[in-house]
C-alpha cells in the first residue's frame, strides 16, 4: 500500500467513460430510479440502456453513457461482472430510494460521499492520482496531463492516446471547479457539477491555474469520515486490528489524501472516533504508537448507519 494500487502489477488504467461530461445535478437520481424500477426483470441491463433511454432521460446518446458511467463510479448502481444485470447498491438505496435521505443532493454529506467514491477508488485513474499522488498544491491542466502521460509511459499499461488523457483532465477540473460564465453559456453549463460546492479545488489568478485546498473541512460530517475510514480499512487492511496514523493520513486512497486534510485535521477527527462510534473505534497513542484500534469489525451496513446519522441531525429522516 506504500505506493498505492496504481503501481501494482495488473492495474488497468481508466481515462474515459464520461464522454467528456462531468457529473451533473439530477443525474444520479434519474439513473437510480430507472435501475430500481427494472431490477426485478431478468437481464435488465439492456432495458436500462437501450435506445429508449435517450427519450426517457431527455438527453443524447453520449450523455446517457455518461450518466451510466457516473452512477457506477459514484457507487450508486453496480453491474456485476459475468451478468447482464444492473442493480442499485445499498448506498444508492439509502440516498435515492423511496424514503431516501437526500434524493436532490442537498446535504453536503452526499457530496462528500460521492467525492469519496470517485477519488478514493483507483478505477478513476486521474481522480485517484490527482488527490493521492500529485506532488504540488497548484497545477494547470497541461502539467497534470504531462505527469499522467509520464506515469502511463513508465507503467506497463496499454498505449493511451494523449487526447484521451487531456479530455479526462478537463473533465476532472470541471467536476470540482465551476466554469466562468460567459454570454454564450447557459446557466446549466456554468453550474455543471454538484461537487464544485465542496471547494476542494479553486481557480487561481493565472489562466487555467488551479489550487488544491488543504485544511479543515467543516461540512464533512463525522459519519462520512467514519465511513471513509472503515472503507479504507476493509479494502486494504482487512485483517488488521489497528490502523496507523500514517496510513490514515498519507496512504494513497485514504481519508487524509482524498479529503485534502493536514495532519492536524486528521488527528482532530481521530480523537473524536470513540464518541462517534461508541467505542467501536478508538484512538490510541500507547507506547508512542499513534493508531486507531477497532474492537469490532464494522461492515458496510454499520458504516452506512453512521452516515445516516449525519442526515438525522439536520432532517430527522431515517434511512429506508
Amino acid at each position: 500500500m506504500t505506493r498505492g494500487p496504481l503501481f501494482q502489477d495488473g492495474y488497468t488504467p481508466h481515462f474515459s467513460g464520461h464522454e467528456t461530461f462531468p457529473l451533473r445535478y439530477g443525474w444520479l437520481k434519474k439513473v437510480f430510479d430507472r435501475v430500481a424500477e427494472t431490477e426485478d426483470k431478468p437481464d435488465n441491463r439492456n432495458v436500462c440502456w437501450d435506445d429508449g433511454a435517450i427519450a426517457r432521460f431527455g438527453v443524447g446518446k453520449n450523455m446517457v453513457a455518461s450518466m451510466r458511467h457516473w452512477a457506477k463510479a459514484s457507487g450508486i448502481i453496480e453491474e456485476p461482472n459475468g451478468t447482464n444485470a444492473v442493480r442499485p447498491t445499498e448506498l444508492g438505496r439509502m440516498l435515492f430510494g423511496p424514503n431516501g435521505l437526500d434524493p436532490y443532493m442537498e446535504h453536503p454529506a452526499t457530496l462528500w460521499l460521492i467525492h469519496w467514491q470517485l477519488a478514493a477508488y483507483p478505477e478513476k485513474t486521474t481522480w485517484f492520482w490527482a488527490f493521492s499522488h500529485y506532488p504540488a498544491v497548484t497545477f494547470d491542466r497541461d502539467s497534470l496531463v504531462k505527469k499522467l502521460e509520464r506515469l502511463a509511459q513508465d507503467r506497463p499499461w496499454p498505449r493511451i492516446a494523449g487526447n484521451t488523457i487531456k479530455n479526462d483532465v478537463a473533465c476532472f477540473t470541471r467536476t470540482y471547479v465551476a466554469r466562468q460564465a460567459s454570454g454564450k453559456m447557459r446557466h446549466d453549463d456554468v453550474l455543471e457539477s454538484p461537487l464544485t460546492e465542496l471547494g476542494l479545488i479553486k481557480s487561481i489568478g493565472k489562466q487555467d491555474g488551479f489550487r488544491f485546498v488543504r485544511g479543515p473541512k467543516p461540512t464533512l460530517s463525522d459519519g462520512v469520515f467514519v465511513y471513509a475510514l472503515t472503507d479504507l480499512w476493509a479494502r486494504y487492511f482487512p485483517n488488521a486490528a489497528t490502523l496507523s496514523f500514517e496510513a490514515i493520513a498519507h496512504a494513497p486512497g485514504g481519508p487524509g489524501r482524498v479529503f485534502l486534510f493536514d495532519e492536524n485535521d486528521v488527528a482532530d477527527r481521530l480523537v473524536a472516533l470513540d464518541e462517534v462510534t461508541r467505542g467501536k473505534l478508538r484512538w490510541s497513542e500507547t507506547a508512542g504508537l499513534k493508531q486507531v484500534v477497532r474492537t469490532i469489525d464494522i461492515g458496510e451496513e454499520a458504516a452506512l448507519s453512521y452516515v445516516s446519522s449525519d442526515y438525522h441531525e439536520r432532517t430527522g429522516k431515517k434511512a429506508a
